[in-house]
């Protein structure tokens, strides 16, 4: 983990809090803490910041309620703090933070003599802080533990210098100061935690946009182009709103058991880097949808107001929120229908709503489970009670069980018997669902669901067979 360690003997250590004590920034952090309760937060932040970055920082503290003790703390930072202070050094944290949250912090920790924060007009970084440091501890009367190249002004001035996490180039510049200097590494700074915040096993979901072009039974080249496109351009959209609404739930996903182990919520990935990262999927998605037409872009226009106003307030409205997780499982289909100009069945869109109401309800349930094995009475950022856990099932059963009927009815429809030479193999479906539907609800409720039914679906080897069943039924019923 170290090059060089050293041991105190008496001797004092400041430590640095954004992106070394804490795998996170705190502006960053009070920022979208504020925006997950106040959508007009990015105007007042605007408004701040033309007083100064330190006006902005007290502004977003003032605004934001962030959970100290759920912060992403650097473990090996901590066992390095404690272990100077059994050695008998004094430990110091000074930071560009606003000072309130530093004391917080602080108090939380119980691991500083002392804490010095930023304020209203004056920010701790870089040349500030290395000046404060020397008038107050004297030119090299300190050891600094720091990770950015705006430490470097201050390394120059320590002691002892000691790198946590730095980017290559920061090494680089700290050896070539030529001072004593340690690097420490504690966490993977390869593109893994990048990739799993897209979240790529959630474009499952946006094969659904398929569906209208093998419905339609409609294979012609130019439709599975455009609807090859589409599934990308889809992919890319949502996986910007992934990252948004990733950023929006930061404490949320803190609580979660499962949940807390995505890359920005622990960590793994900066959220400075997920802050840049969600707009820029976002504006290229959009952009490359205008190849596909206004009906796609007006889908798309839709699927991104609906998911903004989702993480920002619908999610935690009773009801309303599993109607929106519906919606956007149908959207996808939408999204088909406009590429490829394929009119949509409304026995397609009634079947659709009923389905994927009852997946959005056993997510739920899911949460709710989980909730009650953990002994809490509400689940977190929702609007729901664990006691309602037995009405939120019944819902995924009884929309799940419509759903299925829906196919019956329509099975009995002349545009089946025009499309399927032997629709009577299709039937089989109508039983497949049945039983997948009601083995998901009871499952979920035995707390064996994972937090998205997709993705249980594709790992479950019961699922899957059904899904063999599904196809083997509806190849039967369109060849033999």
């Amino acid at each position: 983990m170290t090059v060089t360690e050293e041991l105190p003997t008496g001797r004092l250590l400041v430590v640095d809090l954004d992106g070394t004590l804490i795998r996170s920034d705190m502006l960053y952090e009070t920022f979208w803490s504020a925006f997950a309760s106040d959508w007009t937060v990015p105007f007042s932040a605007a408004a701040s910041l033309l007083k100064g970055r330190a006006a902005l920082k007290q502004k977003m503290s003032d605004l934001a309620k962030v959970d100290v003790t759920a912060l992403p703390y650097d473990d090996a930072v901590i066992d390095r703090i404690r272990r100077w202070r059994e050695g008998g050094g004094r430990t110091v944290l000074v930071t560009a933070s606003n000072q309130d949250i530093a004391q917080q912090i602080a108090a939380h920790l119980g691991l500083f003599d002392e804490v010095h924060g930023s304020d209203n007009t004056r920010n701790l970084k870089g040349r500030h802080k290395a000046a404060f440091l020397t008038e107050r501890f004297g030119d090299g009367g300190f050891d600094y533990m720091g990770d950015s190249p705006a430490d470097l002004a201050v390394w120059k001035h320590a002691g002892r210098a000691i790198a946590v996490n730095a980017s290559a180039q920061t090494r680089d510049r700290l050896r070539a100061m030529g001072g004593d200097a340690e690097f420490m590494q504690t966490r993977d700074t390869g593109p893994g935690p990048y990739f799993k915040a897209l979240r790529p096993h959630q474009w499952l979901k946006n094969l659904l946009i398929f569906l209208p072009m093998l419905m339609a039974h409609d294979l012609s080249l130019i439709t599975v182009s455009k609807s090859l496109m589409a599934f990308v351009v889809f992919c890319m959209i949502a996986s910007g709103v992934y990252v948004l609404n990733d950023l929006l739930d930061l404490a949320s996903d803190r609580a979660h058991p499962r949940k807390r182990n995505r890359p920005l919520a622990s960590g793994n990935m900066p959220l400075s880097h997920g802050t840049l990262l969600a707009p820029l999927l976002l504006l290229h998605g959009m952009l490359s949808a205008i190849i596909l037409g206004p009906s796609f872009i007006v889908v798309m226009l839709v699927y991104l107001v609906t998911t903004t106003a989702y993480s920002l307030f619908l999610k935690r409205q009773l009801v309303v929120d599993i109607f929106t997780l519906a919606l956007l499982y149908a959207v996808r289909i939408l999204a088909g229908g406009g590429a490829t100009g394929i009119p949509l069945s409304i026995w397609l869109l009634a079947f659709s709503i009923f389905f994927f109401f009852s997946l959005a309800a056993v997510k739920r349930q899911a949460e709710l489970v989980d909730g009650a094995a953990n002994g809490k009475i509400t689940a977190h950022g929702r609007g729901y009670r664990v006691d309602d856990l037995p009405l939120v099932a019944n819902m995924a059963l009884g929309s799940g069980y419509v759903s299925v009927l829906v196919m019956v009815l329509y099975l009995n429809t002349g545009m089946v018997q025009k499309l399927y030479p032997s629709p009577s193999w299709l039937w089989g479906i109508c039983l497949v669902l049945l039983y997948w539907i009601s083995r998901t609800v009871m499952l979920t409720h035995r707390g064996q669901m994972h937090d998205d039914p997709v993705v249980f679906a594709v790992k479950d080897r019961g699922s899957q067979f059904c899904f063999l069943l599904v196809l083997g039924f509806a190849t039967a019923g369109a060849l033999l």
